[in-house]
């Protein structure tokens, strides 16, 4: 094979997609189980961005082209979503907590789902809401997940035991297939 022949050929492998993983490329994962603990461990980080109020982290781990709220008017594009989670991310509009007790991937190694618990607290009265939340999370092209979809079904009023039941959940971590 000659050297531009060889060279061709490498570029190719490279850039078709769905071909297994070359070193340094995070295009795809050798390991389903690594990859889902990895959207566990991200879906676990986005929790902890709107627990300690940061904005920044918050926004690293959404897609620059993410769909919230896609069951009704979807907020399309990070920017818009950061906006519109602002009173969530600051603590001012309501307190969210979540975690995920699902993490399924799909494909081909680079989308995973995650779903889970979720608890509302009114800042004014204290009262707690609880639900769930799905979200799609995408491998971006620098090896990071990132939220592409996200949703929720509509939070219901939570009794104490649901409260102490969702406590009770916490801190779980990525379980064995």
């Amino acid at each position: 094979m000659t050297p531009i022949r060889s060279i061709a050929s490498a570029a190719l492998l490279v850039c078709l997609p769905g071909l297994p993983a070359q070193a340094g490329n995070p295009v795809a994962q050798a390991d389903p189980a690594t990859a889902r603990c990895e959207v566990w461990d991200s879906e676990l980080a986005f929790a902890k961005s709107i627990a300690t109020h940061d904005a920044a982290a918050f926004a690293a781990l959404v897609h620059a082209q993410a769909a919230f709220g896609v069951s009704r008017k979807p907020t399309l594009g990070r920017e818009a979503i950061v906006r519109e989670w602002q009173g969530l991310i600051d603590g001012s509009a309501l307190k969210l907590e979540w975690y995920p007790d699902v993490v399924t991937l799909g494909g081909d190694g680079r989308i995973a789902y995650s779903s889970g618990p979720a608890l509302y607290q009114d800042p004014r009265t204290g009262a707690y809401r609880h639900g769930r939340f799905g979200s799609v999370w995408q491998r971006d092209v620098d090896g990071t997940w990132r939220v592409v979809f996200d949703d929720g079904l509509k939070p219901e009023p939570a009794s104490e035991a649901q409260v102490q039941a969702f406590r009770a959940g916490q801190g779980a971590g990525c379980p064995a297939v």
